[in-house]
């Protein structure tokens, strides 16, 4: 088959084809256009479409309305201050922040730069400009759906700036568009004008137009030249682009522009315009920039828990002004800050150049507030890793008093009681614990075992009342226990698989010189916005009781053999009494460890420290010290700098290896006293009875003389 015959062949197919399928179309038409009528469906469509329009619209004006714009001024105008304990300032956080002047205080000549510039219909309009989202509509076709910008009005980037993000999208769009209006219901253009501008980024780190007259000119923003005010109008395009520090040329070409929108505008005249225009600009910073945020771990720690715990966003809380009451103590923060920077000597170093990490958590036993963190050391980074909130590690043997110990108390074992130190295995798997020592005394006080950290007299005991138990107990003092956590080793060493921070432990800790009771750790009091309202009220803690009074007084006697004749008896701070507890995890290569802890608490403060490298990213990034030459001397710098500035208040029990050994004596001296004095009555009994007998047998020889 030629070409000619194959083309005739398929229009004669064709043409049957569309001989059979143009009437089906066309009754299908038929019908559809009947039923279309029928039912009414363009009303349908048209109304569907008014529906969903509603809905849409309605929708956005409640977010618009839920971002609570009356305080916008308060918020923009005021910093986000942090207050300690005590009510006193602490620090100021602040992202999108500058020194806030009224319209009185910033130039005409910056007033109508911007205006001329950004929106010159801006005392005409009601928020947004139907001009301008008509010219931005079309830039919306013409690229093919991309958002290219130029519709948005001064109301408009003042909404963007204080609630929305930069993405360029539909969405967004919307939302700043109502925003607006909610805007303009609230306040006139003078106020309007007043936040954008002071509110508004000019590039080097620098918010508000006050601080970039400062940056750039080196005066205020009242006394700034119209070419100086045009520059800083010329920036607000692209700060990054357009400021004369970084790009003269490009800022001066860009000021020419704005110089141009001014004369056409008539703000200035055309002979002005080229006069200005010839100019140069004289650069001059008298900038100074003051770092509210003092202290960094503690704040990064208040930001994290108003967004995990209430909801308050980063953005909204650095920018809105509020004012957030904190368990902040100044003194304690300083002194730990201190400790940490005048023993950076004991931190270990890995081969690879890698230092070793540490944390640290001061903690209020009686109300569950933190007076003070470390979250690492070496170069600090803006909400990075807090170690020691968001760490977990292995916590060893700090364990044992919360999922051992005390649980054995409650189960009716004494301080003093003996429990088996053997070499023992447990269960299927026949788990071995074995003390560092390698030594076994076969039995020895409950006590001895925990100021010394025994480990398998710790194990036996567990077994003795029981897993649950210690789990149970675990929970109740705060800390997390997986399924992975539920055996001997976990629960009794604290090798467990997830682990716990440094605020876990201090948590835990608090019960014991809190007469048993833990109340929730928190850093936030109270937050108030700009506007005075108490929008987070957390001075009444939750509180919870752990352990009864006398089982707590109980465990502190325990503890505090830790520090006078246990593994912490070298790490004791000079003249105070401190009960607590030491744990290291092993590397498991017979040397070293990943982690050392250490806890000391008066009836005042309780402390956790923490010590290792971050992970384990080669095989010697692990400590290859004793604890007590390393995470022990920082906890006893840290505490001898805090106890001093605290209230001092003492135990009110005997540290547990004196008090047991004074009641051993004294059982003895009282037996040889309890048999003399048994002795004495015996022999003064024996002379009464032979005083009668006495009396008896004089009285019957007299009674025999008589009658004879």
């Amino acid at each position: 088959m030629n070409k000619q015959n194959f083309q005739a062949y398929i229009r004669k197919w064709f043409n049957q084809f569309w001989a059979f399928l143009k009437p089906l179309l066309s009754r299908s038409w038929t019908a559809t256009r009947r039923a279309w009528k029928k039912y009414h469906a363009t009303k349908v469509l048209v109304l569907s479409v008014l529906v969903v329009s509603l809905v849409f619209s309605i929708y956005l004006a409640i977010l618009a309305r839920s971002a609570n714009v009356n305080t916008l001024r308060a918020g923009l105008e005021q910093s986000t201050t942090i207050m300690d304990e005590n009510g006193e300032e602490a620090g100021t956080l602040y992202a999108q922040k500058g020194t806030f002047v009224e319209i009185e205080e910033i130039s005409p000549h910056i007033v109508n730069a911007v205006i001329s510039t950004e929106d010159q219909r801006f005392y005409e309009h009601r928020g947004f400009d139907p001009i301008g989202i008509g010219r931005a509509a079309i830039g919306y076709v013409v690229n093919r759906g991309r958002i290219v910008g130029g519709g948005s009005t001064i109301t408009q980037q003042l909404a963007k700036n204080a609630y929305l993000t930069a993405d360029q999208t539909l969405m967004r769009k919307f939302r700043e568009l109502f925003l607006a209006i909610e805007i303009e219901k609230h306040y006139n253009k003078d106020q309007i004008l007043e936040m954008y501008l002071n509110n508004s980024y000019f590039g080097n780190g620098v918010w508000g137009v006050e601080d970039a007259s400062l940056k750039y000119f080196g005066k205020t923003a009242d006394e700034v030249t119209v070419p100086e005010a045009a520059t800083l109008s010329a920036i607000l395009k692209a700060p990054s682009h357009y400021n004369p520090l970084d790009n003269y040329e490009r800022s001066i070409n860009r000021r020419n522009v704005v110089l141009s929108l001014m004369s056409e505008t008539g703000v200035i005249t055309e002979e002005e315009k080229s006069s200005y225009q010839q100019t140069g600009l004289t650069l001059v910073d008298n900038y100074n920039s003051t770092d509210g945020y003092r202290y960094p771990y503690y704040f990064d720690a208040v930001i994290n828990e108003a967004w995990n715990k209430y909801g308050i966003e980063e953005e909204d809380l650095l920018n809105n002004g509020y004012t957030v009451y904190t368990a902040l103590n100044q003194t304690y923060q300083q002194q730990m800050d201190a400790a940490y920077a005048s023993n950076m000597h004991i931190f270990e170093k890995a081969s690879d150049g890698t230092s070793a990490q540490s944390a640290s958590v001061a903690l209020n036993p009686k109300t569950g507030g933190v007076n003070a963190v470390v979250g690492g050391i070496g170069d600090y980074t803006f909400r990075g890793f807090n170690r020691a909130t968001q760490m977990k590690r292995q916590p060893g043997s700090v364990m044992k008093p919360l999922a051992v110990y005390a649980p054995a108390l409650e189960a009716g074992y004494e301080p003093d009681s003996l429990i088996k130190d053997e070499l023992l295995s447990y269960g299927e798997e026949e788990y071995t614990p074995t003390n560092l020592s390698g030594q076994y005394q076969g039995e020895v006080p409950m006590y001895e075992a925990l100021a010394n950290s025994y480990n398998a007299p710790t194990v036996w005991l567990l077994n003795e009342i029981g897993i649950r138990r210690g789990i149970r107990k675990a929970k109740e003092f705060g800390l997390s226990i997986s399924e992975e956590d539920e055996n001997l080793s976990a629960i009794a060493l604290g090798g467990m698989e997830t682990g716990v921070s440094p605020l876990d432990i201090a948590s835990a800790y608090s019960v014991f010189p809190n007469e048993g009771v833990r109340h929730e750790p928190h850093f936030i009091t109270k937050i108030v916005d700009a506007t005075g309202a108490i929008i987070v009220d957390n001075s009444r803690v939750k509180s919870k009781r752990v352990l009864s009074a006398d089982v707590a007084e109980e465990m502190n006697s325990m503890l505090l053999s830790v520090y006078e004749s246990g593994t912490a008896r070298n790490n004791k701070p000079a003249q105070f009494q401190v009960a607590g507890k030491t744990g290291t995890t092993q590397t498991g290569k017979g040397s070293g460890s990943l982690d050392q802890w250490i806890v000391g608490y008066t009836p005042d403060i309780v402390i956790t420290s923490w010590m290792g490298f971050d992970g384990q990213l080669a095989e010697d990034h692990y400590l290859t010290g004793y604890s007590s030459q390393g995470i022990g001397q920082l906890l006893k710098a840290v505490m001898e700098r805090i106890l001093p500035h605290t209230n001092q208040t003492t135990f009110l029990v005997e540290e547990a290896g004196q008090e047991y050994v004074q009641d051993n004596e004294s059982t003895f001296i009282d037996q040889v006293t309890e048999g003399m004095e048994e002795a004495g009555k015996v022999i003064k009994e024996g002379a009464t009875i032979i005083r009668d007998k006495a009396t008896e047998w004089f009285g019957q020889f007299r009674n025999r003389m008589n009658a004879e």
